[in-house]
Parts: C-alpha cells; sequence; structure tokens
C-alpha cells in the first residue's frame, strides 16, 4: 500500500487511475446501458421479465415488426426532415455568423457571447419559449410575417400537420445556432491571415477567397461540426414534448421520441429498443465520419 500511495503522490501511473476510473464509469453508466438496450431489441419483453437478461429470443422479428408498422414510414421521412433541415439551418446560419464577427468589428465579441444563451439554456425551456413564439393565435412569428407582408393569415405551426414538423425545426436551428458558430469560428481563426493577404494581392475577389481558401482551410472543421450536429439532432428529445408531442396526427413524430413513446407510454419495450438501437447506427456512423475529419488535426 505504501509503494502505491508512494506512485501515486509521485504522479506515476496517476493517469492511468484517472482514465481507469473514467473508463469504470463510463462502462457502468453506459456501456451495461447499451448492452442492455441492444440484447432487448432481440428477445420478447413484457412487463413481467423486464428486469431479467434472459428473456426469450426473437431475432430480428422485432426489427420487422418495427419496419411494419404503419407510421414507420412516416416518422422516418419526419426523422430525415428534421435531421437535414437543423444541421442545414445550424450550419448556414452559424457559419455567415461567424464570418460576420470574423470581421473584428468594435463590440463583436460581447454581440457574439450573447449568442451563447440559447446553447446553455435546457431544451424544455426553450421548448416552451418557441411554443409561445409559434403559437397561432398570439404568436410573435406571425405578428413578424404579418407585418412584413409575408402572410395574410395566422399559421399555426404546432397543430397544422403541414407546419407541425417545421415548428420543431425551427427552434432546434436556434437551439444549435450557437455551437455551430462557436466551433467555426474557431476554425476560421486557425487559417493564415498571410494566405487572405496574398490571395488579396494576386487580385482575388472576395468569393474567391472563400471558395479557394476558406473552405479548404475548413474541411476538417466543417466535417467535426456536420458529425457532431448529427448526433446532436439525433439526441434530441426536449423540444418535441415541449411543442408538439409528435402531433398532430403523427405528422412530427420522429424516431428518438417515437421510442419514448413506444417504451414508456405504451410499455412496448422491445420496441422502444429496437428504434433506438436503429438510432444508434446512424450515430455510430456519424461518429465515423467525426473521427476521420479529425484524424489529421490529431496526428499533426
Amino acid at each position: 500500500m505504501t509503494r502505491i500511495f508512494r506512485s501515486v503522490r509521485d504522479g506515476i501511473g496517476f493517469d492511468i487511475l484517472l482514465i481507469g476510473a473514467a473508463l469504470l464509469f463510463l462502462v457502468a453508466f453506459a456501456g451495461v446501458p447499451l448492452i442492455y438496450n441492444v440484447l432487448m431489441s432481440f428477445q420478447q419483453v413484457d412487463m413481467f421479465n423486464l428486469g431479467t437478461f434472459m428473456r426469450p429470443l426473437v431475432g430480428f422479428a422485432n426489427y420487422a415488426a418495427v419496419v411494419a408498422q404503419p407510421e414507420f414510414w412516416m416518422v422516418a421521412r419526419n426523422t430525415l426532415l428534421f435531421v437535414v433541415g437543423s444541421i442545414g439551418g445550424q450550419f448556414v446560419l452559424g457559419f455567415g455568423l461567424a464570418l460576420f464577427f470574423a470581421r473584428g468589428f468594435p463590440g463583436a465579441a460581447t454581440i457574439r457571447g450573447l449568442f451563447l444563451v440559447s446553447w446553455v439554456m435546457p431544451g424544455l425551456v426553450v421548448g416552451a419559449i418557441w411554443g409561445w413564439i409559434l403559437a397561432g393565435d398570439f404568436g410573435v412569428l406571425n405578428y413578424l410575417l404579418r407585418s412584413l407582408g409575408i402572410i395574410q393569415s395566422n399559421i399555426f405551426w404546432k397543430s397544422d400537420p403541414n407546419f407541425s414538423i417545421w415548428a420543431v425545426i425551427i427552434a432546434n436551428i436556434w437551439l444549435g445556432l450557437a455551437f455551430n458558430m462557436l466551433l467555426l469560428s474557431v476554425g476560421l481563426h486557425g487559417i493564415p491571415r498571410e494566405l487572405y493577404e496574398a490571395a488579396r494581392v494576386d487580385g482575388a475577389n472576395t468569393w474567391q477567397r472563400f471558395w479557394f481558401i476558406t473552405l479548404p482551410m475548413m474541411r476538417s472543421t466543417i466535417g467535426a461540426v456536420l458529425s457532431l450536429g448529427l448526433i446532436a439532432t439525433l439526441q434530441q428529445f426536449d423540444l418535441f414534448p415541449a411543442i408538439t408531442e409528435g402531433g398532430p396526427a403523427n405528422s412530427s413524430m420522429v424516431s428518438q421520441y417515437w421510442a419514448w413513446q413506444a417504451s414508456f407510454k405504451l410499455y412496448d419495450f422491445a420496441k422502444g429498443a429496437t428504434i433506438s438501437v436503429m438510432m444508434l447506427v446512424l450515430v455510430l456512423i456519424a461518429s465515423v465520419i467525426y473521427v476521420r475529419s479529425t484524424r489529421h488535426e490529431v496526428r499533426g
């Protein structure tokens, strides 16, 4: 024991101790539930055998049952629309803001810091705020759109099947905008200013400098931002119960909320586990893309 304490005090093996503690935490609170969830997706589960690992195996029957559900393709379409719309909006607006604040005008740092408010707010709070903003009768968004002459009558964002998924997408874009702006701003600051000066001397205009310098130099950053955005979007849950609750008529139902509803409202735990495992595959693909996009930076 004296030798162990002396080695920890001298720093020998202390890094291994820290890594071991973190790894033990991940295995206990992430690894075991993950294995339990994957195993449950291949078993017949009910309320009587929920607390045990030993349940009847059904193979891929749960996956076939999920795909055969009448709402499966609508949920898949909504999930794809939610992911593409959220990531696209967050990236385009975040990149635009990063380029805007990179100009370094007076007060840029202060104004940029205000955008971080959306990032630190809980999802349920953001959902409640946007629920008021998107209200059909008294919402601020409808008032602004009518004032600008874009619409003539109110849009019932949360109760109209044609707009319900877009209500959550708008809220999620606002929620993740600051994160995208922050990471892209870091990438922009990492580009040597000498490259822009040399291109300007050679007669390159603003668009050419952006296309031939900014985008290539930020390729790894953009890959990381998009990959992390995909992971975060597929994990987004709080906005749905706060804004639309998946309705009306499943028009805003996405896979993550569908899995929760199947498990904790319908008590079909096998179905909920199966849906979450399907999402896990997408998250793993995004994780691989993220690791590959940052591999060059890590090696450098």
